[in-house]
């Protein structure tokens, strides 16, 4: 029998390889602003286009690479990092398997750009899937720009399940992110298409996040910080009242490193047991320092998976210390009922000094310095008597009101009491019906139902999914019409977002503008909106906002018509009339009606029922 198994060839072996650490651009973005770091670089420069799908360069002033560096940089498993396998165990790096490069290499055309401190020209190095093209000394600045263009031009079928620009360059920021909040003393920017998105001076761990997030995070934040043997907490978690209900905002870092762990945010989620508002969760900014040794972050391709030795410890010390943190800082609720907050002494007096309060008082002051004195022999006034004239006017048209009142009849409703009336008042306490019952087709139970008679029996409707459906058909059609009516505001709205948040909003702006909002100037982190949708209130407009960025995180559609569904299924859900809100007869008609109009009638945006029917045979079978 001839022998079947081989080596792969170099390049095979690379393209597969690649796919483990190249997902999409955003993997490049991360693999190369790691590279960036360890390299010692004060300040590092992103730039993107199409979302890095033609362009991902990154900039730095790092150390920079000589001849053999640069070429060797290239090969697989080439690494500085570590020399023993002992080493795993004790790093203090990004990057160390030494696979991010060749990988990078194999799927793009790269071009690189080097030269060290105290070298008078560098080097350039063009290679296109893993096949060097040109290796040749030029003049370039201290450190290395890196270059990668075309991304997966020699695989179609990975380039083709690329999403679109608009999700890709989230995914990008994404990243973005995660690198330059673990790092606040690096300079960091990022542009895209040639226009720039973050612009991150050099600073401290609170400036940093108030760069990313805009300047309104920092009201928000509470800091949190611990020492013990094992571990070091520091960052901050954002106040109960600031909760999202996505989990955008939400970064755990080990030892400068980003990483994900439910188990931790369990931690997080139970510091914060009973002051979060429902379905809401925790955003935090979390820095652990533990000891290299005791974690192994070799256990997943992109390293953001980190196992502990001893988690349990980690959990409590976690949970304890944020506890310590809402409690100090007079956010837990506490069990005094005769404190009064207004009495707490501020923490920025905790060291002052005891100052003597100063009374100034006037000497000089004469109140009756201005008062002209009386004239001699003027005589005191006297009270004007009243004139008894035309005392018979007082009683004019009291004799024509006295006989209306005379002629008056009261009418008083007597009910007669019904032999029935203990018991179905007792099976149905829970009905809530206006004065006019006897003329309403429409009763609502425990304020979440609306019951309805059919003529083969009666349905019970689900206000709040009933709800849903009217206003998504309507806003669906708003939007692929473009017949929306808005209501212009006296003073216009302006509300503060960060830079992800509102390159979102951007995306989906004339979506909006089709429902009805008009938008002002979008600049930095703030949204101006001079005109909101005839439907909805100006205190709804955070709101409906609010939920649209959390579907959109969480669904990420692409463009076309998903997008449109998205919105629409958005602001219905945010606008739509909930479960224990009590409506009134004309209402309860109206919601109806509209609902029997729509064109899926039987099921809410998100595919649940919204009514169920009950004929009389099935009522009948209840009482056998």
């Amino acid at each position: 029998m001839a022998d079947i198994i081989k080596l792969l060839p170099d390049h095979v072996a690379n393209q597969i390889a690649a796919g483990e650490v190249v997902q999409r651009p955003a993997s490049v973005v991360k693999e190369l602003l790691e590279n960036a770091i360890d390299a010692g670089a004060s300040t590092i420069k992103l730039i993107v286009k199409d979302a890095g799908k033609t362009l991902i360069q990154i900039i730095d002033d790092g150390k920079g690479m000589s001849d053999t560096d640069a070429r060797m940089s290239f090969e697989r498993h080439a690494t500085s990092k570590i020399t023993t396998a002992d080493d795993l165990f004790n790093l203090n790096t990004k990057g160390f398997r030494g696979e991010a490069l060749a990988s990078i290499a194999a799927v793009a055309h790269v071009e690189l750009k080097t030269r060290p401190e105290g070298a008078e020209v560098g080097t350039r190095i063009e290679i296109e899937g893993s096949k060097i093209n040109a290796q040749e000394v030029c003049a370039t600045p201290k450190g290395t720009s890196l270059s990668v263009k075309n991304l997966f031009f020699n695989i179609p079928a990975r380039r083709n399940f690329l999403k679109s620009n608009s999700v890709e360059l989230r995914h990008v920021i994404d990243e973005f992110q995660r690198v330059s909040l673990a790092h606040p003393d690096i300079a960091f920017a990022m542009y895209h298409n040639e226009g720039e998105l973050f612009q991150l001076p050099q600073g401290n761990l609170k400036q940093r996040i108030v760069a990313i997030f805009g300047g309104k995070t920092n009201e928000k934040l509470v800091p949190v910080q611990e020492e013990t043997d094992i571990l070091t907490i520091n960052g901050f978690v954002v106040k109960p009242e600031f909760s999202k209900k996505t989990r955008g905002e939400q970064f755990f870092f080990v030892n400068d490193r980003f990483i994900k762990s439910a188990y931790l945010n369990h931690a997080v989620t139970a510091a914060f047991d009973g002051l979060l508002p429902e379905r809401a969760r925790a955003s935090y900014f979390l820095y652990l320092k533990v000891d290299p040794s005791t974690i192994d972050i070799n256990i997943h391709p992109t390293k953001t998976e980190i196992k502990f030795d001893d988690e349990h410890a980690l959990y409590a010390m976690l949970r304890s210390t944020i506890k310590h943190s809402l409690g100090q800082f007079s956010i837990a609720p506490v069990l005094d009922f005769n404190r009064d907050s207004e009495l707490d002494t501020p923490y920025d007096y905790k060291n002052k000094g005891i100052v003597t309060p100063k009374i100034e008082v006037d000497r000089t002051f004469n109140p009756f310095e201005n008062v002209a004195p009386p004239k001699r022999g003027a005589q005191r006034p006297e009270f004007e008597k009243p004139s008894a004239a035309g005392w018979e006017n007082m009683y004019e048209g009291m004799e024509s009101q006295a006989t209306a009142v005379s002629t008056m009849t009261f009418e008083k409703e007597v009910s007669t009491p019904d032999m029935f009336e203990s018991g179905l008042n007792g099976a149905m306490q829970n009905i809530s019906t206006s004065p006019s019952q006897d003329e309403s087709s429409t009763y609502q139970l425990n304020n979440k139902y609306i019951v309805s008679t059919i003529k083969s029996g009666m349905v019970i409707i689900d206000q709040h999914r009933a709800h849903q459906r009217v206003l998504y058909e309507e806003f669906l059609r708003n939007i692929t019409v473009k017949e929306s009516v808005s209501q212009q505001l006296l003073f216009p709205l302006t509300l503060a977002y960060s830079t992800t948040e509102l390159a979102l909003i951007e995306e989906l702006k004339a979506g909006l503008e089709n429902t009805g909002f008009i938008f002002g100037t979008i600049s930095g982190d703030i949204l101006e909106i001079n005109g909101i949708p005839t439907s909805i209130t100006e205190s709804q407009v955070p709101v409906v906002i609010d939920q649209l960025l959390s579907d959109l995180e969480n669904e990420v559609p692409d463009s076309g018509f998903s997008q449109t569904d998205t919105l629409a299924k958005s602001m219905a859900k945010s606008l739509a009339v909930k479960g224990g809100v009590s409506l009134d007869n004309m209402s309860r008609e109206h919601l109806v009606n509209s609902l029997f109009a729509c064109k899926e009638p039987s099921i809410s945006p998100t595919n649940r029922k919204t009514f169920v029917t009950m004929t009389s045979e099935d009522l009948e079978r209840k009482f056998k």
